[in-house]
């Protein structure tokens, strides 16, 4: 028997799908409010990345204010893989990217920084959150 993840997960716009196209302007996800929930990963999906040598990191912050005042680096050990792994290159079109958040801190944002980026780079961010109570909804709230 599989495992019902569709009532056990709920999406969440972290960065809708967008074109960089051009410059290393940094792009921040919506804010993620993480009461009420017991696991967050950012899925970071690429489509076409135009330019010859750019490179994107990702970064994920945590505050305990709403609007991310005083935030910080999360900490490697309240991370589920890494940011390297989740940042990407010019060479990685059409990729998917995962990372996971394991911290105590109430609000969560994941930045990409583009670097050497002069052409067309295509993005999207979403937060998938497994909620504490279920079953979630359908469109997710």
């Amino acid at each position: 028997m599989r495992t019902d993840l569709f009532n056990s997960i709920n999406l969440k716009r972290g960065i809708s799908p967008y074109d960089h196209a051009t410059g290393d302007a940094a792009v921040v996800s919506q804010i993620i409010d993480m009461q009420g929930i017991d696991a967050l990963v950012f899925a970071i999906a690429t489509g076409s990345l135009a330019d010859a040598d750019a490179t994107f990191t990702v970064l994920i912050e945590e505050s305990d204010d709403s609007g991310m005042s005083g935030a910080s680096a999360v900490a490697d050990a309240d991370l589920l893989g890494t940011e390297a792994l989740a940042s990407f290159t010019f060479g990685s079109d059409d990729k998917c990217f995962k990372i996971g958040y394991k911290g105590s801190k109430r609000y969560v944002t994941c930045t990409i920084t583009p670097a050497n980026n002069t052409g067309a780079a295509l993005l999207c961010v979403i937060a998938i959150t497994v909620p504490q109570i279920l079953p979630t909804s359908n469109p997710p709230a």
